[in-house]
Parts: structure tokens; sequence; C-alpha cells
């Protein structure tokens, strides 16, 4: 594939003064830097602009470049690891623009920092999840030290501005490349980034300005969570640095499973047992639900694996109102042991009844499937 040519790339003319270039290429650099645009192809937009002025900046490239096109310049091109001295192209954009995007090496570390997020597990039990609960945690954490208001330093001392960098943070180093002067930014090596030395260390926090403490806290559950839910606690995380804001801390829920009750987001299923006579004769029964016993009224003729339906006796909807539906699977049970009048009684019955098996045309997963499609 044929390379584009690098006056077209910067969209200047073969005449273009060096500042015409530089101005050509800040504004495409802008335009196209990765941090700032997430299109499809930006990236590769960014590295032939980089590419075209590391050629055309230079006086002998762009000479060689003029005469002999692609092929004069490094037997065919360059790409963005072929910048002398070890120079790529986010230092070619930190030269021109300070440092970059998106907390590039010239960024100050003495820049307020956020804290980090903490993440806490939480294991509830159904009715927990269901219901909502005050759930108290205990876990870990960083706190600003109480001896020394976090900044290091032993009381009654303080920290002292660094000498190397001026209490900037930073050290500047000039280098010299076919592209002209070029500055990098760097932490400074004396105080790591501060602009402080603290020559009396805290002896609470050795000098770190903050201890690891257990923290413990109550935490609102809202009724309706599910395993996977995660609940942001604003400001309960790692403390910022320099002024920065403290991290939150996300608890993710986990449910552990019930004796009888099984679940699928917003509905509920449950399955219960009813002897023969009650099932040919109907009654109503106490059947089980997350809020307690309910009356179902069972018809004759119910057959094992009709399913009954309650509205709103489901689980909680967190994001929104109302509650989803319980499903009743009733399982007709057979006896195991009979007296010797409930023998006669089922031998009676069983003259009366046909004696071949019936197949069924509806059958039990066919219905919950039907269930959980609509």
């Amino acid at each position: 594939m044929s390379k584009r040519d690098y006056y077209e790339t910067l969209g200047v003319g073969k005449t273009a003064t060096g500042d015409e270039l530089k101005a050509a290429f800040r504004k495409l650099a802008k335009q196209y830097h990765p941090d700032v645009n997430r299109e499809a192809g930006a990236d590769e937009r960014f590295k032939e602009v980089n590419e075209a002025y590391a050629v055309l900046s230079d006086e002998q490239k762009r000479a060689a470049y003029d005469r002999f096109g692609h092929a004069g310049v490094n037997g065919g091109g360059m790409g963005p690891s072929d910048f002398a001295g070890g120079f790529g192209v986010e230092d070619i954009f930190e030269t021109f623009f300070g440092g970059g995007f998106g907390g590039g090496r010239g960024t100050s570390r003495r820049a307020p920092r956020r804290g980090a997020d903490l993440r806490y597990d939480l294991t509830l039990t159904f009715e927990q999840a269901i219901n909502g609960v005050d759930q108290e945690i205990e876990f870990t954490r960083n706190e600003s030290c109480d001896s020394c208001q976090g900044n290091g330093a032993e009381p009654g001392t303080q920290p002292k501005r660094c000498d190397t960098c001026k209490g900037s943070g930073e050290v500047r180093q000039v280098r010299q490349t076919f592209l002209g002067s070029m500055v990098n930014v760097s932490a400074c090596p004396t105080c790591g980034g501060s602009g402080e030395v603290i020559q009396s260390p805290c002896r609470a926090c050795r000098g770190k300005g903050q201890l690891r403490r257990t923290v413990r806290r109550v935490i609102p559950i809202p009724a309706g969570v599910n395993t996977g839910t995660q609940i942001r606690v604003s400001s309960e995380g790692e403390p910022g640095a320099n002024g920065g804001p403290t991290g939150n801390l996300y608890v993710v829920i986990s449910v552990a499973p019930h004796k009888y009750f099984r679940r699928r987001e917003d509905q509920i299923f449950v399955e219960v047992s009813i002897n023969v006579a009650q099932a040919a004769l109907g009654a109503e029964v106490l059947v089980p639900t997350p809020y307690g016993p309910e009356k179902l009224k069972v018809p004759s003729g119910t057959q094992s694996g009709t399913i009954f339906h309650l509205r709103g006796k489901g689980a909680p909807r967190p994001q929104r109102s109302g509650k989803g539906d319980l499903f009743i699977i009733v399982n007709v049970a057979t006896p195991a042991e009979l007296t010797k009048e409930q023998k006669k009684l089922y031998e009676e019955l069983r003259k009366s009844s046909p004696a071949e098996a019936q197949p069924l045309e509806h059958g039990l997963l066919e219905r919950l499937h039907d269930i959980l499609e609509s």
C-alpha cells in the first residue's frame, strides 16, 4: 500500500516554511490525538501526522524526501518508533503542548489526585436480598495520619521545599535532536515529585502521611438486590493526594442459594407438594412466599406439574417500582404407606381408572419455558 504524501498529510504546499509546518502540525496533532479523538482511524491518522512532521521539519530529511520521495527517507519511510534519540510520538507532542493529554509525562505530581476506589464482596441470605437490610461491614483502608495531619513530618516540624526542583516536583532536561531542542519533563528524583523533602519523618506513619486502619460502616442494602449488584458508597475509599478527593467504596453483592426458592431476575419459583385427595377434590392450602405463607385455592382435578401464578409476590425491582411474580409448581405426592382403609379406597379407584398411561401434550418443561419467555 503506497504511503500518503507528507505535504498532503499536513495540508501544506511544498514551499511551506518551518512556521507553517509547525502550525499545521499543532492543529492536526490536537485534532487526532488518541486521548482527544476516539473515532476509528484517529490513532493511525495521528501517527501519519507525526511521521510527516518529523521528516519535513528536518532540512536534510526534507531535501531527501523532495528529491526521492518516501524511498529517500530511511529506506522507504519511518514509523513512530524510528525517531532519533529514543523520541517518539508523545515526545514530539509534549514539546509543543507541555506534557500532552491524559496525565502524560509532563503532568505535575503535585496536582490533586483522586484516591483509589475499594471493593468489598458481601454475601447476603435470600431473605436479606429480597427484603433489604442495614448491613454492617468491616474493611481496611489508608487514612490520613492523625499525628502529622498527613504531611509525613514529625509533629513540630514541617517539610522543606526541595532544593533540586525548587518545589515544582519536576525536573527538565533539554536534549538536542534532529527536530531541534527537546525538553523532557520528569518527576524530581530527590522528592519523588512532591516538591517537598521530609527531614524528620513522622514516627507514627514513618513519613508516609497515612496509616492502615480497620473501618466499620453500616451499608443500607435496598430490597431486591441480586448477585452481581454493585452499591457505590461515596467517599469511603482511599484518601486522595495533594488535596484530591477521596475514592469510593463499591460493595459487590452475592446472594446465597435458598433451600426452597429459586430466582430469575424479579421472578421467584417454588415447588410445593399436595396429596392425592387435595389434587382430586380441590382444597385451600397454605403455600410459602418470600413474605410469609399465603392461601392458595387448588381446584379439583389439579395435575402434578400445574403452575400457579401469584402476582406481586416475587422480588422487588430496585430500579423501578413494584415487584415481580411468584410461580408455584404443584407436585401431587403419592403416599408411600397406606392404611387398610386407604388401600381399599385406592383399589376401588384403580378399578374405575384406565389401565394405559396417557402422554402429555404440554408438559412441565414447556410450561416453564412459556413463563420465562413471556
